[in-house]
């Protein structure tokens, strides 16, 4: 554009000359002078956006995240750019949030615990309480909260590192899915009044299993798939009403050995704008707090860990509609097909 109009002043200028017979250095000047200004005046519409860029992006890697470029709108490369770095400065402070709630949440796991251990101990030591089975047995609780809460951080760190590799085998559903969901009864009645790592601890949620046909088989690492059943029964459970149901569906998928699975609650469901957020990691939704006693709002880790553990499999995992609750759905591919 700066050419077209530069080109257009001179031509302009030279025929007035030419009809004036006005002095060519004269026009000469003219065009420079004009050239000059229309330049200056396109630079600055350039530098402008540019030096607002860098002072926005001084401001990120000085730790400054709430900062946003103007002109986003702007349908050129500059406009692009500012969409970018928006874009970065949001996923950055999302970066910085998660990892400040991490810290926030694993000190708070870790304090709860450790208190109540040491006090057991002290007790001891100072000989305030015996050292009996019901006194070892509440330092032993205290022990396995500390051990799930490690295992979980451990899990983050397998997501991260992409280790692992999957050993799958083929496996009949029913069995299987019904010694998940007795774990997940036993574990909860094992935890009392204690809860750890986001692990629920409710008893009055009834777990229903739905597996048809039963003698459904599917192909799957059996420790990976037990991660995202277990992640999800306990976010499910823990966001039910009292006395309320949790079922988990079984069906065959399209290919050979595949599967899907659907667990719903009965619970108040997930907003539409808070659907693709659920699988971030240290999500703990927007709700004021979970359903139920003994539900607390854990690290927000779980349903990342079953995400990452579908997505090992080559499979889809995500929230699908539902009249009541909450529905998950999780499709598994089962044997990948031979290729030529």
């Amino acid at each position: 554009m700066l050419v077209v109009v530069s080109v257009l002043i001179t031509t302009g200028l030279l025929m007035v000359a030419l009809r004036t017979e006005t002095e060519l250095r004269f026009i000469t000047v003219f065009s420079m002078i004009a050239t000059l200004l229309i330049t200056q005046f396109v630079a600055h519409g350039l530098t402008a956006p540019l030096d607002e860029m860098n002072t926005v992006a001084k401001g990120i890697s000085h730790g400054d995240y709430t900062r946003r470029v103007s002109g986003a709108d702007r349908r050129d490369e500059l406009g692009d750019l500012a969409s970018t770095i928006n874009r970065m400065a949001d996923d950055l402070e999302a970066v910085d949030r998660h990892r400040k709630e991490l810290v926030a949440n694993v000190s708070h796991e870790l304090r709860t615990p450790i208190a109540a251990l040491r006090a057991v101990l002290e007790n001891v030591v100072d000989g305030v309480s015996a050292a009996d089975p019901e006194t070892m047995r509440t330092a032993l609780k205290q022990t396995e909260r500390l051990g799930r809460l490690v295992e979980t951080l451990l899990d983050l760190s397998r997501l991260d590192n992409g280790v692992l590799p999957l050993k799958a085998r083929r496996f009949e559903v029913w069995p299987y899915l019904s010694g998940v969901l007795k774990e997940a009864n036993l574990a909860a009645s094992q935890r009392g009044l204690s809860s750890g790592s986001g692990n629920h601890t409710r008893t009055d949620v009834h777990l229903h299993l739905d597996v048809s046909p039963p003698e459904l088989t599917a192909h799957a690492d059996a420790e990976r798939l037990h991660q995202v059943v277990a992640n999800l029964i306990d976010n499910a459970v823990k966001h039910s009403p009292p006395h309320g149901r949790v079922t988990v569906r079984a069906r065959r998928g399209h290919g050979p050995e595949s599967l899907d699975l659907e667990i719903q609650d009965e619970g108040p469901g997930i907003p539409e704008p808070e659907r693709h957020r659920v699988f971030e990691r240290f999500n703990r939704g927007t709700s004021p707090s979970p359903h139920g006693p003994g539900s607390d709002g854990g690290t927000g880790l779980g349903l990342a860990i079953a995400s990452w553990a579908v997505d090992l499999h080559g499979g889809r995992i995500g929230v699908a509609e539902s009249v009541r609750g909450c529905l998950i759905q999780v499709t598994l591919p089962g044997i990948p097909r031979a290729r030529g």
